[in-house]
């Protein structure tokens, strides 16, 4: 009999598409006296990897210039046999290339910001960019679970 860590697990293109359908991630980084710091962000998914970004003064710059190793975690589901969600853990990647932030800003805008025109969003992101930097998560290893796998049985 399979473990129940093995039935539930999502496979490498189920947990893709459960990404694909989530608005917002939570954020691990690590502060400087060791406890994390979590936050909720917009993301965009980019060629295999997560894409996030935020003000180059903010706490999570900060944590990550100190240390790269970062979180993520998916989730969705108000019931038990619903919940969805993955564990994913990696080293970031800062992007402060004012060119390829914007690009990469703009992915994440363009994915989030419902029907707000793309020539607006374009010239937000332009003008933003200078002050931000972008991170690319690429998973190194994922945790994930899919409780609906179960069948209602516990």
């Amino acid at each position: 009999m399979a473990k129940r860590r093995d039935q539930i697990a999502m496979s490498r293109a189920e947990f893709w598409t459960f990404a694909e359908s989530q608005k917002s991630i939570h954020v691990a980084t690590i502060q400087r006296d060791g406890r994390p710091h979590l936050v909720p962000l917009w993301f965009a998914i980019d060629g295999g990897a997560f894409v996030l970004e935020t003000f180059t003064k903010s706490q999570k710059v900060k944590n990550l210039e100190r240390d790269p190793r970062i979180t993520l975690m998916l989730e969705s589901g108000e019931e038990y046999a619903q919940l969805r969600g993955a564990t994913i853990y990696a080293e970031a990647e800062l992007v402060r290339d004012v060119e390829r932030v914007h690009e990469l800003h703009l992915k994440v805008l363009l994915r989030n910001s419902g029907d707000i025109p793309r020539e607006i969003l374009e010239k937000a992101s332009r003008g933003m960019a200078p002050k931000k930097t972008a991170i690319l998560v690429v998973p190194q290893r994922v945790i994930s679970w899919d409780h609906s796998k179960l069948g209602g049985i516990y």
